[in-house]
């Protein structure tokens, strides 16, 4: 099978793609490489990649380019995972989340609305959408007209644009609504690197709501996992429009602080908290309901935060230079 990955050099863009490409899926990638987080990060990526697919630099807002490159690769699916990704940085530059999330998806569409020989498209979501819902667990009939940020607005949108593609042209499409993912070759913004980070360098931690959050941790591996399972075999009901979206998460959120004692007890360092105020477009909890995915897909997250956390924070040590006993001290 061949596969389009757009966001390949980006967290779950590259790990998805490291998956395909170990089953013998011959994988063809874009991204744009933008400078959101260090630009090395995304080449080292693109390093471990190697020849196991092949890149090309390629924003997804950038329509022709794109229809074209659909044209000639003539992939089976194409698994959309490009993204301006961020909910604070929204509040910064509306108009990056406009450009990549809105018009980068509708390109998708677009293009894979005109390649006949598509089989379907798999796009990435967000639990974002849900906003500050406070029925738990989140379930995908919930209502998601309440977006808390510009990001949340995003997905949201790609969403609607994905049923009417659905309905106008028949595009057989998955959507998966991510829940705070997290491991190796992460991204620098997110609580677990930044915490992580804080920790080793003898910096305080900022933990917001005053530490009362809770997350859906979902190691990558797990949303991996389900990603490429609707690559494989979507699920569609005869008759019905051909567009799903599905949560996929841990199913077990955490407490902030249980974030931190675990980085503590992995890297053998106590951490420095310091409580603030809730920060604008934040949510004070995320809970996957993933009866839809389990049911489909036979999906089952298996890798625990204690051992995800531990994983991430060898592999940190090693990319950040770090080695036991030894980080340099930040007042």
């Amino acid at each position: 099978m061949k596969v389009l990955v757009t966001g390949i050099a980006g967290f779950i863009g590259f790990h998805t793609a490291l998956r395909l490409a170990a089953r013998g899926d011959e994988v063809v990638g874009i991204d744009n490489l933008n400078d959101y987080y260090p630009v090395s990060l995304k080449q080292g990526r693109l390093n471990v990649l190697g020849e196991r697919a092949r890149f090309k630099e390629m924003d997804v807002a950038d329509t022709e380019a794109l229809s074209a490159l659909v044209e000639a690769e003539r992939p089976d699916v194409v698994v959309h995972l490009a993204a301006q990704a961020g909910v604070r940085y929204s509040l910064e530059n509306p108009f990056a989340y406009a450009r990549s999330n809105v018009i980068g998806h509708l390109s998708v569409l677009e293009a894979c609305r005109h390649w006949e020989g598509l089989r379907h498209l798999v796009y990435a979501s967000s639990s974002s959408v849900y906003g500050d819902n406070k029925k738990v667990p989140f379930r995908e009939a919930d209502r998601v007209d309440s977006p808390k940020s510009l990001y949340a607005a995003t997905k949201r949108s790609d969403e609607l644009m994905s049923e009417a593609y659905a309905s106008l042209f028949g595009l057989r499409q998955i959507g998966l609504r991510f829940f705070t993912v997290y491991g190796t070759w992460g991204r620098p913004d997110m609580a677990y690197w930044i915490f992580t980070k804080a920790v080793l360098e003898g910096r305080p931690i900022r933990m917001f709501n005053n530490g009362n959050m809770m997350r859906d941790f979902t190691h990558v591996d797990d949303i991996v996992s389900g990603v490429v399972s609707t690559v494989t075999s979507p699920v569609f009901l005869p008759g019905e429009n051909p567009h799903r979206v599905y949560n996929i998460g841990n199913n077990r959120p955490s407490k902030l602080i249980e974030l931190v004692r675990l980085i503590e007890r992995y890297t053998g360092r106590s951490a420095t908290i310091r409580y603030e105020s809730m920060q604008p477009g934040d949510v004070v909890s995320t809970y996957a309901d993933i009866d839809g995915m389990q049911a489909d897909y036979g999906f089952q997250p298996s890798t625990s935060l204690s051992d995800g956390l531990e994983e991430f924070v060898g592999w940190y040590r090693d990319y950040a230079g770090y080695t036991q006993g030894k980080a340099s001290a930040v007042a």
